[in-house]
């Protein structure tokens, strides 16, 4: 960054709290611990120090302070930094104190993350896992993103790059050296070995149909089915608060309705959508519409039908087109007889995994009959679909631009090895850009475009 100045920031929560963090990192992190404190403790120890207004020597408070030499420090600069009490005046006090010092001012957000970064203290990856751990709302996200922010794809694409950078010297030895006589003759067979290799691995962690981007933001599952199926008031059990308007007339949902929630450390979000049927008014029209189109789109579909209602025709069968398992929820079994209602709890079931698609359930989402082995079956379904997603290393787009862009790469330098005449300088291009788009994807090249959108959203101090 052209601005070196020296950055400051409360890196803890908004007081009033019981404890206020402020980190200061740069070249006169040094400077502004001995003007507010009149000394710097040994470089990672703890001292108590009185913090003081170095204009007029007023005290603000009695703190902690610790103080982390460059490069061994979290951002790679030095970095201070003061535990204080946590009152609005004292952070005020010492905010204001810091903004004094020559040279200093606050942090951006994400600026000391960013110093991290430019620093070799983190690789892009790292970085975006940091932004997810702080984002995440339910355990599966916090362990997938603790084990990127730890190095799981950045590690693993270090390693790559690494074995692609030996491929490519094998080609270029051979066109720079090729009139030596101790330069063999064939080195393009090891590279194009180890260029397959790198492929299929690649090809590999690709194969996990985007669920480790899809754990980011949550598994969908859409609430499809007739009008007045009682599709709402399923909803609002599954919230467990009153997300939809539970209506008794037909057509009262008609546009998407969402929810984001937690089932058993797994993030989802439930589509409440219009009943599906045809319609001659133009605004439910244009619901059953999104409705048909969000549950396509869906992970999941759970079709709810009125089983108290007699000669509905097609009601039993899901009418979206969806790729996705589709499961019939059977719902207002209150209604029924006694014996007929008992009959129907007692048989429903999900089918074999094999066809999920078959799965059925009886239930009364007004009186909550039924709803533990439907709520138990989705927090499997969950645990099931991100099994995958939790392990792999692919989990951003951007991660999946640049790991497809790698393998296409490679793949073409293998068509080259492989023709008759092998064009050794187009063989080495393929290399190269295959380098590149794993360079870009940690954040060792030309990372510019995306370096703004990840730290922007950062919170400041961090």
């Amino acid at each position: 960054m052209a601005d070196r100045s020296t950055i400051f920031a409360l890196s803890s929560g908004r007081p009033p709290a019981a404890i206020a963090v402020v980190r200061i990192s740069g070249r006169r992190a040094r400077l502004a611990l001995e003007q507010l404190t009149g000394r710097v403790p040994a470089p990672r120890q703890a001292a108590l120090v009185r913090v003081r207004e170095p204009a007029s020597g007023e005290a603000i408070d009695e703190a902690l302070a610790l103080w982390f030499p460059a490069p061994a420090s979290e951002t790679g600069e030095d970095v201070a930094e003061l535990q204080l009490h946590g009152g609005h005046a004292v952070v005020a006090g010492v905010l204001k104190a810091l903004s004094a010092v020559e040279d200093c001012r606050m942090a951006e957000p994400g600026e000391f993350t960013r110093r991290a970064f430019e620093n070799g203290k983190l690789d892009l990856t790292a970085v975006e896992g940091l932004g997810d751990l702080i984002a995440a709302e339910t355990a599966a996200q916090r362990r997938q993103a603790f084990r990127q922010l730890k190095g799981l794809i950045g590690e693993r694409a270090e390693a790559w790059r690494r074995r692609l950078i030996e491929a490519l010297a094998l080609v270029e030895a051979r066109i720079d050296f090729s009139d030596e006589a101790d330069v063999p003759e064939d080195l393009i067979k090891p590279a194009a070995k180890i260029a397959a290799g790198l492929r299929d691995e690649i090809a590999a962690a690709l194969v996990d149909g985007g669920r480790g981007e899809r754990l980011r933001d949550g598994l969908v599952v859409a609430i499809a089915g007739p009008p007045n199926a009682g599709k709402s008031t399923l909803l609002n059990r599954l919230a467990r608060r009153e997300a939809a308007i539970v209506s008794p007339f037909a057509g009262t949902t008609r546009d998407v309705i969402e929810v984001h929630l937690e089932l058993d450390g797994y993030p989802m979000t439930v589509l409440d959508t219009a009943g599906i049927r045809e319609s001659a008014e133009p605004v439910e029209q244009e619901g059953v519409r999104r409705a048909r189109a969000r549950a396509a789109e869906a992970d999941l579909v759970l079709w709810v039908t009125d089983v108290s209602v007699a000669g509905r025709a097609g009601a039993q069968v899901p009418q979206v087109k969806s790729a996705a398992p589709q499961w019939l929820v059977e719902n207002k079994i209150d209604l029924l007889e006694e014996r007929t209602r008992q009959r129907s709890i007692a048989t429903s079931r999900r089918r074999p995994k094999k066809d999920e698609s078959k799965f059925v359930f009886s239930i009364s989402a007004e009186r909550g009959e039924g709803l533990d082995g439907l709520f138990s079956a989705l927090a499997e379904f969950a645990k099931d679909y991100f099994a995958v997603g939790e392990a792999t290393v692919v989990t951003r787009a951007r991660h999946r631009r640049a790991l497809e862009e790698t393998a296409a790469a490679l793949s073409r330098s293998l068509a080259e090895s492989d023709a008759p005449t092998p064009r050794e300088e187009l063989i080495a291009e393929e290399l190269r850009q295959a380098a590149w788009a794993l360079g870009r994807l940690i954040g060792r090249v030309d990372v510019e475009d995306v370096l703004d959108k990840i730290f922007r959203d950062f919170c400041i101090g961090k």
